[in-house]
């Protein structure tokens, strides 16, 4: 089986959060885990790009792709359907990418509640949140299709993507910043909380969507 160029991605960017995971449990340099870190959380909304210039056979651009992502309605029909022929095409494609976002983010959950900073509890809710949301959306096959308008708002629309990576990449940042540099525990409990309340908000938005959409 071919590899395609999108998947390769989700390869790499889960092979280097395990990497993170490590460099933040021996106390590497804190900033440079932190850009790292940068690198593998941007890398999931290039997957996408690279799918979508595979299926044009290169004739969608980078900036055509930016603009498409950041609302242009011409510019996003054109791109959303390149990305379901690529999902028909490819079915395993979005599974894969799925595959790979939930273990790069079980891997920093489980590090940091591993290392005593987020609480079990916490890990728990993330688990069986994930577990449910995926279950019921996977038994209907619309994992990478919202159809219901709640969770096109909360959950696909380009605003909850984008909102809930910079949310991810603050607090684990920040988490990093906590146990490397002794940064106050207090403002990570914060974020921790404002990140868990964020998946909850979207895994309700999963659920509807696979219970009613």
């Amino acid at each position: 089986m071919r590899i395609r160029s999108a998947d390769l991605v989700t390869y790499l960017r889960t092979a280097l959060i395990i990497a993170l995971a490590y460099l933040v449990i021996v106390r590497f340099n804190a900033f440079i885990i932190i850009f790292l870190l940068a690198v593998a959380m941007l890398s999931d909304a290039i997957d996408g790009y690279f799918a979508v210039r595979e299926e044009s056979n290169g004739k969608i651009g980078f900036i055509t792709y930016v603009r498409a992502a950041t609302g242009n309605k011409k510019e996003w029909d054109i791109v959303h359907k390149i990305k379901q022929k690529a999902s028909e095409s490819a079915p395993y494609g979005p599974r894969i990418d799925i595959a790979g976002d939930r273990i790069s983010e079980y891997v920093l959950w489980v590090t940091f509640t591993y290392l005593g900073i987020v609480p079990l509890f916490v890990l728990f809710i993330i688990i069986i949140r994930h577990s449910f949301a995926d279950a019921l959306l996977g038994a209907k096959g619309t994992s990478s299709k919202m159809h219901s308008k709640i969770a096109r708002a909360l959950y696909a629309s380009n605003a909850s993507r984008a909102g809930i990576q910079i949310t991810k990449f603050v607090t684990f940042a920040y988490l990093t910043l906590v146990y490397v540099l002794e940064y106050p525990l207090w403002i990570g409990y914060i974020l921790i909380g404002i990140l868990t309340a964020y998946i909850l908000i979207r895994g309700i938005a999963e659920i509807y969507e696979a219970t009613h959409g």
